[in-house]
C-alpha cells in the first residue's frame, strides 16, 4: 500500500501522515525532508530535482508499504501513477492561515518579526501561501492539485472541512479497508 498525503500548506498533511503511519505502523516520509537541503534557517535552499527524486525514491523502494506527505505535482510524470491511494485535505482558508502564522511562531518564536532578513522570509511564505486559492496563480494552488488528482492512478479520498486528525485517521482507515481490504485482519 502506497499512500499519498497532500493540501495546502498547513492543512495537516504531514500531522496525519504521521498519525496514520503510527496507526498502521508503516513507514512514514516527508517531502519536505527531501525538498529542502537542510540550512539555518531551514528552508531556504531548495534540492536539485534530480537528487530529491532519486533520494526519496530510494528510500520508499526499501519497503512495501508507505504513506508520503506533501505536494509532488511538478515532480514528474511518473509520481502520478506511483500510489494506490491519493488523500487530499482541504480546510477552510481563514483557519488554515490561523494555523500556518501559529506554527511559524511555534517553530522560530519571535525572530520572524524582530530579525528583518526573517521577518521578510516569513512574509514571503505567508505571503505565497495565501495564494492556494487564487486558480490563477502560477504557484502551488488548488486548481493545479485538483488537475493533478483527475490525472492520478490511484484511489482518492477527499477530506474538506475542520476535522480532527482522529478524524481523518478514522476516515482513512476507512477507506483504505473499504477499497483494499488493508490492512487486513491478520496485520
Amino acid at each position: 500500500m502506497k499512500i499519498q498525503i497532500m493540501g495546502a500548506s498547513c492543512a495537516g498533511s504531514t500531522t496525519l501522515g504521521r498519525a496514520l503511519a503510527q496507526r498502521l505502523n508503516i513507514p512514514f516520509f516527508d517531502t519536505d525532508e527531501y525538498f529542502w537541503v537542510l540550512t539555518d534557517p531551514p528552508f531556504t535552499t531548495k534540492c536539485e530535482p534530480e537528487l530529491r527524486n532519486a533520494m526519496i525514491k530510494a528510500d520508499m523502494a526499501k519497503h512495501e508499504c508507505w504513506i508520503q506527505a506533501g505536494s509532488v505535482i511538478k515532480w514528474g510524470a511518473d509520481w502520478e501513477e506511483m500510489f494506490d491511494v491519493v488523500i487530499f485535505l482541504y480546510i477552510p482558508h481563514e483557519l488554515r492561515m490561523q494555523r500556518l502564522t501559529a506554527r511559524e511562531v511555534e517553530r522560530y518564536g519571535d525572530i520572524i518579526y524582530t530579525d528583518p532578513a526573517r521577518n521578510a522570509q516569513h512574509k514571503e511564505f505567508v505571503a505565497w501561501a495565501e495564494k492556494y486559492e487564487d486558480r490563477t496563480f502560477s504557484g502551488r494552488n488548488i486548481k493545479a492539485h485538483e488537475d493533478w488528482l483527475s490525472r492520478v492512478d490511484a484511489k482518492v479520498l477527499e477530506i474538506r472541512g475542520d476535522t480532527t486528525v482522529e478524524e481523518r485517521v478514522e476516515r482513512a482507515v476507512s477507506f483504505l479497508k473499504d477499497e483494499f481490504g488493508f490492512p487486513s485482519n491478520k496485520s
